[in-house]
């Protein structure tokens, strides 16, 4: 059974902060960073619209950041800290990676795929195995969300009456 560490809440506060920054250039507040033996190696949020990629979310940018930056693409020994549920692309992406240890905030109904609508870091058939532990600091990530959602829904209803 996936268990939390001393360090974990720590983290999952350091990329709570930055994707509060993410909706001050127009990015849905998702953010994620990676951790090796205790200190981050790569960090970012989403930046789909700025780059108008549908590849640019948090976890794809922190894991091409940091194979960079340690010079090889497996990220062996780290930490993965997501402040959303990863999708399929991202979990895949995880596992390519290597990263054995995930760790989320909020869940994700929508595309979430480790556990909401598809569970794939157990598959059997998968040479990787990622540890997963969800639900760390769910209601204050979830908060950022739907805070972002109802201003962004806000600003639409107004440009329609102006």
């Amino acid at each position: 059974m996936p268990s939390l560490n001393d360090r974990d809440i720590s983290f999952m506060q350091q990329v709570l902060m930055l994707a509060r920054a993410a909706p001050l250039i127009g990015e849905v507040p998702i953010a994620a960073l990676l951790v090796h033996d205790g200190i981050v190696i790569a960090r970012a949020h989403n930046l789909r619209e700025t780059k108008q990629d549908p590849t640019a979310h948090a976890e794809v940018l922190v894991i091409q950041d940091a194979a960079r930056r340690t010079g090889s693409w497996r990220l062996i020994d780290t930490t993965l800290y997501v402040t959303l549920e990863p999708c399929t692309m991202c979990i895949g992406a995880i596992v390519l990676a290597r990263i054995p240890r995930l760790v989320f905030a909020a869940t994700d109904p929508k595309a979430g795929a480790c556990g909401s609508i598809m569970n794939i870091p157990p598959e059997p058939q998968l040479n990787h195995r990622v540890e997963v532990i969800g639900g760390v600091c769910a209601e204050e990530s979830q908060s950022l969300l739907q805070e972002f959602f109802r201003q962004l829904r806000k600003d639409a209803a107004r440009r329609e009456t102006a």
